[in-house]
């Protein structure tokens, strides 16, 4: 293997014709100059250079290996420039993993401002159920935080929000004209579920529910917030959903915050600590934060 900053001095020897002038350029001394051309023609085998009055010149077989280097270091130079973009986090992947109301809710803002920051940054993003426990940890997870259990030593976790509960009920429902209602009012009523399984979130609401003394009578299963909120409008029953999976409501329906208890979630955003220094993630965290911030439910 020939020595790459070898051949970069010989480069340079042909170029300026000089062994001093290639050291100014290399800055390098003369005598290491003359040092390293003599290795090289030790491991080439070959004379590169040759005396010419006080001077030096290259030989026809040092012009040619000269000649020959200019698609390594063009080559080289590529890489190096691919690597300072990886750096700077202008090319390379990133994967964003989301649940569905957290995903429609901040993910178009946040994407669509990397995409104009990163033109080159490929982005993965990765439908999960917000527990952190989907196949193949992605950089960056947005989750429901279980106050059980403990992160993983291999991310960083900071808090985006406490995200509230609210009962959607038609207009036209008694509950609807009050502020807040108690959780236990909600006792008697047919509830759609709006959970694919039993999750985090369903559990924060299970949880909230058995503080105020009953357990919900789910009578229609719906595995998502929107379908469950469309079983509302039939007048079929009620539904509790957390604020930020409620959106704009149709005309017709109104949601009020349950209380006592007031069930909360706690939406937390963790990224690889492999992945912390990278450009690109640190300005997803600052992004989702803004996002968050400027939705006005951010917690303090």
């Amino acid at each position: 293997m020939l020595d790459l900053p070898r051949l970069r001095l010989l480069r340079a020897v042909v170029a300026t014709g000089s062994i001093r002038a290639s050291a100014t350029l290399l800055g390098y001394t003369p005598s290491a100059v003359s040092q390293q051309l003599a290795s090289l023609q030790r491991e080439t085998g070959l004379r590169l250079v040759e005396k010419a009055g006080r001077g030096i010149e290259p030989t026809s077989a040092g012009r040619t290996l000269a000649e020959e280097t200019e698609p390594l270091f063009a080559a080289l130079s590529h890489v190096e420039g691919v690597v300072d973009d990886l750096r700077e986090g202008r090319t390379g992947s990133l994967s964003i993993g989301y649940f569905s109301s957290a995903g429609g809710a901040w993910l178009p803002d946040v994407v669509g401002a990397l995409s104009t920051e990163f033109p080159e940054l490929r982005l993965d993003l990765r439908m999960t159920d917000g527990t952190g426990e989907a196949h193949g940890e992605p950089d960056i997870d947005l989750l429901v935080e279980d106050p059980l259990a403990q992160h993983a030593d291999s991310v960083e976790v900071r808090h985006l929000i406490d995200d509230p509960y609210l009962a959607v009920l038609r207009d036209d429902d008694p509950l609807a004209a009050l502020s807040e209602i108690p959780l236990a009012e909600l006792a008697p009523r047919r509830w759609i579920d709006n959970e694919v399984k039993a999750g985090r979130c369903r559990q924060v609401l299970l949880s909230a529910c058995a503080q105020a003394g009953f357990s919900p009578c789910f009578s229609v299963e719906a595995h998502d917030y929107r379908t469950a909120i469309s079983f509302v409008e039939t007048g079929i029953g009620i539904t509790v959903i957390p604020e930020l999976g409620i959106g704009e409501l149709a005309k017709g329906l109104v949601a009020v915050p349950v209380i006592a208890p007031s069930p909360v979630r706690s939406v937390v955003v963790a990224v690889k600590k492999s992945m912390a220094s990278h450009p690109a993630a640190r300005r997803t965290v600052e992004l989702l934060e803004t996002r968050v911030s400027v939705s006005g439910r951010a917690s303090p």
